[in-house]
């Protein structure tokens, strides 16, 4: 219950009607289609999703992206921490309100007050009900959460004049384990003409995929504090993140002339993240095409994007081509960060680990036919803070850690598969300074370590 004294309250709609349907077979009905409609999203668990909030014949089918993974976690997620933006009161801070649960026309959803316990003594952080009042942002998502969970409990949040830190600070408070999820309200660009909203609101999904908060403001998306918090959280936690479905309201149930965008994302701990068994094997054949016309040709494949290819080989991600003939390594290449489409990264970065690495002769016809490939997919890096080489062995994680060795035009980067050669800490990190620098094993005071995680799989050149 509330920290207030007295009976149970509960905030009754304030928007049903106008937003989505008042009447309760209706509501049911308009997010059940956006649900079986929703576009496919690749597997795995999102710690937070992105969902849009404009009524629901607007941007009901792309916020139904967003939630339809959730079903099949229905029964294991019980507390959603709900942050949207203040759109109608202006206040510092952050703010909740003081019910003790919410109701729309599909029922009512209790507020996790000892939850919310830990958070109510922060600076910034406030009940304040008047603050809610027709605010629309957080209630329309209650019936697609109805509708993709069980039994949950809400902890809703509204983002005032707070910056993103705060916002941070305020979900790393709330985090929880698998049992909670993060939903982030948010649309994007506003009021442009439908060309114009649909460069705008690619350009932000690819700051979005790229964990870019610092070039997300107000004009790309109205919930920028919280979705800008979510994308700290995500760079500190090394989350990837994934554009499920980005569309505008002229492509739903408006004009063109006068849109808003809306996207659907999710973030899920990278180092858990796994693409469908398809588009694995869509990436291996990309390789293996790709070093196939280099072979033949001499010079790069080119690649476009499907317009049927998944949201997880479009987003913009970092890879590595390791390639072997009769198991020694053959090539190498690959991009410590995003620049581009996973599809066009792979077909780019298997050309050139067949010819294109320094340290070896662009391979043949032959020994292509012998060889076995292996493709990494790279989290963001995130800089490792120690004292010294001690320090840093302690915190290096084997199995788990590639390591990026950097001092001034040094360089040197390990993927987590040479922890099969150099199994423990010191051995790796000794032999990652022998590859940043040769000749002098190289550490300074100034040198910078930063990690990442990567999903590797692989495969024959030649699969008949």
């Amino acid at each position: 219950m509330s920290p207030a004294a007295g009976p149970a309250t509960v905030r009754q709609p304030e928007v049903a009607g106008a937003f989505y349907p008042a009447d309760p077979g209706a509501c049911a009905d308009l997010v059940m289609r956006s649900l079986e409609d929703a576009r496919p999203a690749p597997p795995g668990e999102p710690k937070v999703i992105v969902a849009p909030h404009a009524g629901h014949v607007y941007s009901g089918p792309i916020a139904g992206t967003a939630y339809a993974p959730l079903v099949e976690r229905s029964n294991r997620i019980r507390r959603v921490v709900m942050v949207g933006p203040a759109h109608r009161v202006g206040f510092s801070g952050v703010a909740t309100t003081s019910a003790d649960a919410w109701a729309s026309p599909l029922g009512t959803v209790p507020v996790d007050w000892p939850a919310m316990q830990p958070v109510l003594t922060r600076p910034g952080f406030r009940i304040a009900d008047a603050a809610f009042a027709r605010e629309h942002c957080l209630e329309v998502q209650l019936p697609f959460l109805q509708r993709a969970l069980d039994d949950f409990s809400i902890v809703p949040i509204l983002v005032g004049d707070a910056s993103q830190d705060d916002v941070a600070e305020v979900l790393e408070t709330l985090w929880g384990g698998p049992e909670t999820l993060i939903l982030i309200s948010t649309d994007l660009s506003h009021f442009h003409d439908y060309g114009t909203a649909q460069r705008l609101d690619s350009e932000t999904a690819t700051l979005i995929e790229l964990l870019q908060p610092e070039k997300i403001d107000g004009e790309r998306a109205c919930g920028c504090r919280g979705l800008g918090g979510a994308l700290l959280r995500a760079q500190e936690l090394d989350l990837r993140v994934t554009a499920l479905d980005v569309r505008n309201s002229g492509a739903t149930s408006g004009t063109k002339d006068r849109v808003v965008g809306y996207g659907a994302f999710a973030m899920e701990y990278a180092e858990s993240a796994r693409l469908s068994d398809n588009d694995r094997a869509r990436l291996l054949d990309a390789a293996r095409a790709s070093l196939a016309f280099g072979v033949e040709n001499g010079q790069p494949m080119p690649a476009t994007l499907d317009a049927g290819l998944s949201p997880a080989l479009r987003a913009m991600r970092a890879s590595f081509i390791t390639l072997r003939v009769a198991g020694q390594l053959r090539g190498c290449c690959g991009t410590i960060t995003a620049q581009e489409p996973l599809l066009l990264n792979v077909v780019a970065n298997a050309y050139k680990s067949g010819f294109e690495d320094p340290r070896f002769s662009p391979v043949t016809a032959e020994e292509l036919a012998q060889a076995d490939l292996s493709i990494s997919i790279l989290s963001t890096p995130r800089l490792v803070r120690f004292t010294d080489e001690a320090d840093l062995l302690r915190q290096v994680r084997p199995d788990r850690d590639g390591l990026i060795l950097q001092d001034g035009d040094r360089r040197g980067l390990f993927l987590p598969s040479v922890w099969e050669r150099y199994p423990s800490a010191a051995q790796f990190v000794e032999q990652l300074k022998r590859k940043a620098d040769p000749a002098t094993h190289h550490w300074s005071g100034s040198l910078r370590v930063s990690r990442f995680t990567a999903e590797s799989f692989g495969g024959p050149f030649r699969t008949g």
